[in-house]
């Protein structure tokens, strides 16, 4: 695979555009805790495990939340999502978007709110066309088909041109099995069925080198 046939390019946002070493994504789960326990009166401990449950369940907490206990889903994203963004903008990542050739979206199972915070925060707001977030895709979220058929309405993309970039698994194997390019970054133990990469700067710039190779 190379960029010169991709015309679309997908990414993750939390772990994929900035490193899982933020934790920011901790941060959100403990929000997460904080907000079951206290909303539903039961112990720490007790809504941690129904954090998990329902995450391995729906594929998102707030599905979970909302249909067996009448949760508000926004008041849940903009509670567990308000938090501090230690993350700072990447020069490099940000040339290398900047030098894909095509339109470039975000695609996230946090909330929309929160995702333009990161962008902004990581001064890559300017290079994405578009975002969908889990409220723009009826609280669907990624690895459902759901998800990423909401995506492709929003985006107007079509799969067979596009790479999808995350740094979960079943989100990739599930890009796979509808039709795109994809990569899985980040992983420890990639398997060996999916191409993968350290990071996404490491990724991109690999992409790109083979594209303007071949011009």
């Amino acid at each position: 695979m190379n960029a010169a046939g991709l015309r679309s390019w997908v990414f993750d946002l939390d772990n994929t555009l900035y490193p899982a070493t933020a934790a920011v994504y901790d941060l959100i789960g403990v929000r997460m805790t904080d907000f079951i326990a206290r909303t539903l009166e039961i112990e720490a401990g007790e809504a941690l495990v129904l954090r998990e449950r329902y995450f391995h369940m729906y594929g998102a907490t707030v599905v979970g939340l909302q249909r067996h206990h009448g949760v508000n889903a926004q008041d849940f994203l903009d509670e567990v999502h308000d938090v501090p963004l230690e993350v700072a903008p990447d020069s490099v990542l940000a040339d290398s978007i900047a030098r894909l050739p095509g339109r470039k979206f975000v695609f996230t199972n946090g909330a929309r709110a929160y995702a333009l915070r990161v962008l902004d925060r990581l001064g890559l707001s300017a290079h994405f066309d578009d975002l969908c977030a889990i409220e723009d895709a009826d609280l669907a979220p990624k690895p459902q088909p759901a998800a990423f058929y909401a995506m492709q309405r929003r985006f107007g993309i079509d799969p067979a041109s596009t790479l999808f970039i995350d740094d979960h698994i079943p989100n990739v194997r599930a890009a796979v099995a509808l039709g795109y390019h994809a990569a899985l970054i980040g992983c420890t133990e990639p398997p060996d069925d999916l191409r993968t990469a350290p990071d996404l700067v490491t990724l991109l710039c690999d992409l790109i080198a083979t594209h303007e190779m071949k011009l």
